[in-house]
């Protein structure tokens, strides 16, 4: 049996823009991608903490250093500037697996600085 198991989360980041006129996705600083252990282009949950909304995307990779979390496309219109996500990325184990993996999961201070590391 397989198990889809939360693999990666960045918890607590705050928006830092909305671009509707973009094709799609959310751009996430390449450092921060990398600490929870998500990759550009991967799949992601993103959940809105400021306003409830909840949405399937993938990562962009943005600028190394610059804590950029952009929501683009039609995502855009589900959060604004300063809103505070939960990103999340998911992968497939088996049950063996499952039972011994554990997560890489980083929270963001309000500046999007790494406070944690899980």
């Amino acid at each position: 049996m397989l198990k889809q198991m939360m693999s990666g989360k960045i918890h607590t980041a705050r928006l830092t823009g909305c671009d509707v006129e973009y094709e799609g996705s959310m751009e996430i600083d390449l450092e921060c991608l990398e600490e929870a252990g998500i990759l550009p282009y991967e799949k992601i949950l993103v959940v809105n903490r400021s306003n409830g909304e909840r949405l399937e995307t993938y990562a962009i990779p943005g600028e190394r250093g610059k804590r950029t979390f952009c929501l683009n496309g039609p995502a855009a219109l589900r959060g604004k500037k300063g809103d505070v996500v939960t990103v999340m990325a998911f992968s497939i184990f088996t049950e063996e697996e499952a039972r011994t993996f554990r997560p890489r999961v980083i929270v963001m201070d309000e500046n999007n600085q790494i406070a944690l590391r899980k």
